[in-house]
């Protein structure tokens, strides 16, 4: 109801955009295949619950609703990001910003820390911890590669990321709250909300949506050529 309306109208609009399908083919298989294990430790360890006859069945210790919202969600979001960059196009590679790539991959090791150790407390803790331990390893990846890229699609990145963050936001209070459709098992989490929407929730939605728009703009060409060139030692060009 929230998920394929919107993919279903941000499809029709890709006749807008010229941007290579094999970018967000790529991010699919890589969030399906980084995310599988990790939701199913989730599962497993009661973080979250699903009430009786509320999925239709399982695989492994998942519903299969929650395989398919891996896909969905990415592409969702993704379809978004290539209209965003086919309104602003990156034509030429991006200015080195040494300065960008330190801080953004001091910020999100140091968040990747900070999930261990939480992971590693559990309790009220560990769905906190789980969500920085397996995201911000990611991110501080981009950041470090590819942190001048990102900060130079910074308006892309934005409108790509907030709207769509606060969609399922929406979208997930109202499963949560009203639907009843799943829970998170309180002894795993802070029990801090933002209007009734668990923050472990809403940071979740935050990070999964920041890892498939920034790895979509650090697949942008000019991004390539840049990062292998620095990588490389070679001076990048764009044909």
């Amino acid at each position: 109801m929230f998920t394929l309306p919107v993919v279903a109208a941000l499809a029709l609009l890709q006749r807008r955009t010229r941007e290579p399908w094999w970018p967000l083919g790529l991010l699919v298989l890589v969030a399906f295949t980084y995310t599988t294990p990790w939701d199913n430790y989730l599962v497993q360890n009661e973080v979250w619950t699903y009430p009786p006859g509320a999925v239709l069945f399982t695989i492994g210790y998942v519903p299969v609703e929650e395989y398919a919202f891996f896909i969905i969600q990415t592409v969702m979001t993704g379809l978004l990001m290539r209209l965003l960059q086919a309104w602003r196009p990156a034509d030429t590679p991006p200015t080195p910003n040494p300065t960008a790539r330190i801080v953004g991959t001091a910020l999100f090791a140091s968040l990747s820390v900070m999930g261990w150790v939480m992971v590693a407390v559990a309790g009220q803790w560990l769905y906190l911890g789980l969500i920085l331990g397996w995201a911000c390893p990611i991110l501080t990846l981009m950041w470090s590669l590819g942190g001048h890229v990102l900060l130079s699609r910074w308006r892309v990145l934005a409108w790509g990321i907030v709207p769509m963050t606060l969609y399922l936001w929406a979208a997930d209070w109202y499963a949560i709250t009203q639907a009843g459709i799943w829970d998170i098992t309180d002894a795993t989490r802070t029990g801090v909300e933002l209007a009734g929407l668990p923050v472990e929730e809403a940071l979740f939605f935050l990070v999964t949506n920041m890892m498939v728009a920034q790895g979509l703009v650090m697949l942008e060409r000019p991004a390539i050529v840049e990062t292998v060139g620095r990588l490389t030692g070679q001076r990048p060009q764009v044909a």
